[in-house]
């Protein structure tokens, strides 16, 4: 095995981070209880409306969705303030899941991303082995932070807007996690407590201004409007068999682009929960973008980028697939 890989495999699959069974470990207060119940918590409105947002549950993926408002009208309408109602909000859904009340079905609802305005949008770049092989870089010691704006998240089958300002869009499938319970300086072996449960992500990237514009600060590129579709649901921990083992896919038009699995970050969710906790507060609702694995549209050869009338489909084992025309 050339050195290089054979150092990568080491420091991604390091015992420095938590194993694949140490997420399951269930806190005793605030949303990562879950109830018992695992669960894909959306946010909705009825097809064709431009109602305010609702809470539901996804019976299955692309199933039929439990309006948990209708169970119970007490029960907050966004996802970020359901989630800082902690407990008692996730018994209710748990009740109403059990009771079978309250379907709509599929063909009648339209789902919006399952997290909106969150507080934060972090983002890790370089965090899985494989893409930082095929980009020839060092495996990063710490994790490489970075943000979009909350204005950049849309729906699962939302459209992505091409902007006028950039010829270099690329795709990048991401395995994104959104926090449950506020904390600070929050530790490795505490850190799942803290997790709501995990989504598919697409970090929608404009290569120009990330690589060559803003004194090559990505901020720019990353967060257009639209750049970052969220979804299908929220899939609570007890849903998921190990976040950290999961395959991911990107499809452009059809075709296979990129195809790996979760096993390849470097950083697991712990480690980031722990690192970027050290700096800021984590609050219900942020959401966290953990990397993208080989196969981006600017290291091909010759590079490929998004056009009008492209769909991406982002596709993660367990968790469902988000499916996005560019316009």
């Amino acid at each position: 095995m050339p050195v290089p890989l054979q150092r990568a495999l080491l420091v991604g699959l390091s015992g420095t981070h938590l194993g694949s069974h140490s997420w399951r470990r269930l806190g005793s207060r605030g949303v990562s209880r879950l109830c018992g119940g695992a669960m894909r918590l959306v946010q909705f409105h009825a097809k064709d409306s431009a109602a305010e947002p609702r809470i539901g549950l996804e019976e299955k993926d692309g199933g039929d969705v439990v309006d948990l408002n209708a169970f119970d009208p007490s029960l907050p309408r966004t996802m970020r303030a359901f989630l800082e109602e902690g407990e008692e909000a996730l018994a209710a859904a748990k009740r109403a899941q059990e009771s079978g009340q309250h379907r709509l079905p599929r063909s009648q609802v339209t789902l919006r991303a399952p997290i909106t305005n969150p507080d934060k949008v972090i983002c890790v770049g370089m965090n899985y082995v494989d893409h930082c092989l095929e980009q020839n870089v060092k495996i990063p010691k710490e994790p490489i932070i970075f943000s979009k704006f909350s204005s950049s998240i849309v729906g699962p089958f939302d459209q992505i807007l091409h902007p006028a300002e950039s010829s270099e869009v690329d795709w990048e499938v991401e395995l994104a996690f959104v926090i449950g319970k506020k904390g600070k300086h929050i530790q490795e072996s505490d850190a799942m407590d803290h997790v709501a449960g995990f989504t598919v992500a697409h970090d929608v990237s404009a290569r120009d201004w990330q690589m060559k514009r803003n004194g090559k600060q990505w901020l720019l590129g990353k967060t257009f409007d639209t750049f970052c579709p969220l979804g299908p649901a929220l899939v609570t921990k007890d849903a998921v068999s190990d976040p950290h083992n999961l395959g991911i896919r990107c499809r452009v038009n059809g075709e296979l682009v990129q195809n790996s699995n979760t096993n390849q970050m470097i950083f697991k969710t712990e480690a980031l929960v722990a690192w970027v906790s050290q700096f800021v507060t984590l609050y219900p609702g942020d959401v966290f973008l953990t990397g993208t694995p080989p196969g981006v549209g600017v290291f091909r050869k010759p590079p490929i980028f998004l056009k009008k009338g492209d769909e991406v489909e982002c596709e993660i084992d367990q968790l469902g697939t988000i499916r996005n025309k560019v316009a």
